[in-house]
């Protein structure tokens, strides 16, 4: 059974890549409705806790993975370690490879429309046997979402990738999971960009001593100061008390026993 802890009020789920991937890959032979896989960052667990929608976006997850290497740390921390980062951006790469081997058929939501239309031929060439079913930009507004989603609906699809920014894409998936008829939901931020060849990600070095937020800071730094100076000194100090708040109980605990 999976280990679910809790970290600054939200489940997460300590899966490995391969076990998150088998996952979607059950969900979608079992058809059994729509599930969510929440992908939580620092900055996430920051703003659900102003954002009661997104807050209740997070903890609806079927699965929720951390996606971020401060996430893991911080589980470690306060003494519910998780062992690895499951990125958005590594599970959306690695469930198109399968999804070839599987022939699953998938929906594209978001970003521009070039890049869109270059993930599409990113797949054609590279995975033959997965279906692109359908794909739409993501400039629309409210007045578009009946038509989006019926859309959806229409393609048949088994797993519907968002490749929008938070709080948007964990809202609006968990808001219409039932409207969309597909297995899989999946909120993957700029994930369409880095796949297309629009963005660079980070050296693996740095994915891999944790620095990849210090990268995507350097790639657009007008875009991401306040994400990372704000959320990430919050999220430090939300750490620490968490940190100082069990230290205390395990003491407690202890006194009793």
């Amino acid at each position: 059974m999976t280990k679910r802890i809790q970290l600054l009020g939200c489940p997460i789920d300590e899966l490995s890549m391969d076990q998150t991937l088998q996952q979607c890959l059950t969900w979608c032979r079992e058809k059994q409705g729509a599930k969510t896989l929440v992908t939580v960052n620092a900055a996430h667990l920051i703003m659900a806790h102003s954002d009661e929608a997104l807050r209740h976006a997070c903890i609806s997850g079927d699965v929720i993975v951390a996606d971020g290497m401060p996430v893991v740390w911080a589980s470690r921390l306060v003494g519910d370690p998780l062992n690895e980062r499951v990125a958005g951006v590594d599970i959306m790469d690695n469930l198109l490879k399968v999804g070839q081997e599987n022939k699953l058929r998938i929906f594209l939501l978001g970003a521009k429309q070039e890049i869109i239309d270059k993930l599409h031929d990113i797949a054609q060439r590279d995975y033959p046997d997965l279906v692109i079913a359908g794909s739409r930009n993501g400039y629309f507004s409210k007045h578009d979402y009946p038509e989006i989603i019926q859309q959806i609906r229409d393609s048949q699809s088994d797993i519907l990738f968002i490749g929008m920014p938070s709080p948007f894409k964990e809202v609006w998936g968990e808001e219409h999971r039932n409207d969309f008829g597909v297995s899989v939901i999946i909120g993957v931020g700029g994930s369409f960009d880095v796949i297309a060849g629009y963005v660079s990600r980070a050296p693996l070095w740095m994915q891999k001593i944790g620095m990849e937020w210090f990268w995507r800071f350097l790639m657009e730094p007008r875009k991401m100061w306040r994400r990372y100076l704000v959320n990430n000194s919050l999220f430090i100090f939300r750490v620490g008390c968490e940190f100082f708040q069990r230290r205390i109980l395990r003491r407690e605990a202890t006194s009793y026993s």
